[in-house]
């Protein structure tokens, strides 16, 4: 179909009641519009335009709407800009946590942190289960609810961030690296403690950990309750240090239950054979 020539289209709007006058200023103002990068709210007009002959609407209606296309489209793209810089590592949010009392995940303690009243409070989240129960995914999901909030958000294995210090230390970004760390809003550190840590990665996580203490918030998830977290650190006072930073002003969830992943594969090994079991 061959579309329509730019005199054609004004004629016909000229025809359904608009002069050449007013034909002209719509044009250039959506010309403008698009120049300024106000795409939304340009489709925005054209679309109020149509239906300007049996619209009710005020002049003060239409240019609310038109700016509210613009506004929410704009930060529907921070938001999605803000959970890819998060590194999340898969699709997490609050809407699909599996809220149970007998797995430790409450469902009014799960809606209260995800209002992000935390964030705010500069308050940490610590999540304890064991492997496949889930606390990767919620902590996750609580990352993800902090990037629709306006936060800015990254989630990395704990192990991989101690690589990175190290190597950071070495080629001489150890001081960017840690700037980078404290600027975050909320920092989840994914199996920390799965295995002991050596003094100086003592040293590198309490560097983070000092940065953000009473400034910005730290999500933990590990297998290894807070409790016995000392065993875990080569150097007792060092451990006092990040214990204290991580701990004194968390809550925290201890996930319980068998893994989750194990319970899903099974259910679809079971369909599987069902369906199999259907179609011979």
């Amino acid at each position: 179909m061959v579309a329509p020539s730019a005199g054609r289209v004004r004629g016909a709007r000229v025809a359904a009641g608009r002069t050449r006058r007013e034909v002209m200023i719509v044009e250039e103002t959506i010309e403008k519009m698009t120049k300024l990068k106000l795409p939304h709210m340009a489709a925005a007009f054209r679309e109020l335009l149509d239906k300007a002959a049996g619209s009710a609407l005020s002049v003060e209606e239409c240019v609310g709407l038109m700016i509210d296309r613009e506004w929410t489209a704009r930060e529907n793209s921070r938001i999605s800009r803000r959970i890819k810089d998060a590194k999340l590592g898969m699709q997490a949010c609050m809407e699909e946590v599996w809220c149970e009392p007998s797995r430790g995940v409450d469902r009014a303690v799960v809606r209260s942190l995800s209002t992000c009243h935390w964030v705010s409070a500069k308050q940490n989240i610590i999540l304890i289960g064991l492997t496949g129960t889930g606390k990767s995914y919620l902590g996750a999901a609580f990352a993800e609810a902090a990037c629709r909030r306006g936060y800015r958000a990254l989630r990395v294995r704990a192990p991989r961030l101690l690589d990175e210090l190290a190597i950071a230390r070495a080629n001489g970004s150890y001081a960017a690296t840690l700037s980078r760390l404290a600027k975050l809003d909320v920092l989840v550190l994914d199996d920390l403690f799965i295995a002991p840590l050596t003094s100086m990665e003592q040293r590198d996580l309490l560097e983070v950990l000092d940065d953000r203490y009473d400034r910005c918030s730290t999500v933990v998830t590990s297998q290894v309750p807070t409790k016995t977290w000392h065993e875990m650190q080569n150097d007792p006072t060092l451990a006092d240090a990040i214990c204290d930073r991580l701990v004194h002003n968390a809550h925290v969830l201890s996930l319980k239950g068998g893994s989750i992943r194990k319970r899903k594969g099974l259910e679809g090994k079971s369909k599987e054979e069902r369906t199999e079991g259907n179609e011979g």
